[in-house]
């Protein structure tokens, strides 16, 4: 088999309206570039379109019963070839086409890329007030002080990784909190963590969003207060 260096992992949950505009980026990125690269979907039960549609496109689908982002994403990884991921949400707020960054970054030895919404800009409408200019930057400060990271973005969807570095934390909350579980799980085990500028835009969802605000940011700050 040949060996893939990248695999662009997308979790899905009914994401028929966004979803092929997110593979065909990624697919452009790897053209433009020559990667070795893969494109992998982790299906999380869709009842629409979205596995049809990806499927048609030639990503790589896997299905992963078990509910939740966190499981979504375990389940992608395990099943990932890349030698490194990139995920991100396939609602169409991440340009796929714009990953020269992470690609730099993870090919220098980072074992966790970051992006930052806030140095990158954030597309009038795309992410609510609240979750801006209070939820995101709060958590993120107890985040930089509960795992003494300077990571200013806490909740970026969009990061990249080494896969093997990733499996051996063991990574395994099933809900949105794996987000601040991967970057705790870095930073104890000593890989290096980097930071990069990206655009947010307003996702293609028509305002339907997966993310509860109080119970999600609830789940978070406990984490880091209680578990890490």
């Amino acid at each position: 088999m040949e060996k893939i260096e990248f695999t662009i992992l997308m979790p899905c949950l009914n994401e028929e309206k966004t979803i092929a505009s997110c593979i065909l980026e990624a697919q452009q990125f790897v053209e433009k570039y020559g990667l070795s690269a893969e494109v992998l979907i982790a299906d999380n039960n869709s009842t629409d379109r979205s596995v049809v549609l990806a499927e048609a496109l030639g990503a790589r689908v896997v299905s992963v019963p078990q509910k939740g982002y966190g499981n979504a994403l375990i389940g992608g990884i395990r099943a990932a070839r890349g030698t490194y991921i990139i995920m991100g949400d396939c609602d169409g707020s991440y340009d796929f086409s714009a990953l020269e960054g992470f690609v730099e970054k993870l090919r220098e030895g980072c074992g966790l890329v970051m992006g930052n919404r806030f140095a990158g800009g954030i597309e009038k409408g795309a992410m609510p007030f609240a979750h801006r200019y209070f939820g995101v930057p709060f958590l993120s400060l107890v985040g930089r002080v509960c795992y003494n990271v300077s990571v200013t973005d806490f909740h970026c969807g969009l990061r990249g990784f080494h896969r093997q570095k990733a499996l051996e934390l063991n990574l395994s909350c099933p809900g949105m909190e794996f987000a601040t579980e991967m970057i705790g799980g870095f930073a104890k085990s000593g890989a290096g963590i980097a930071q990069i500028p990206i655009k947010l835009r307003r996702d293609g969802r028509c305002g339907r969003s997966h993310l509860r605000t109080l119970p999600d940011g609830w789940r978070h700050l406990r984490y880091m207060l209680f578990q890490r």
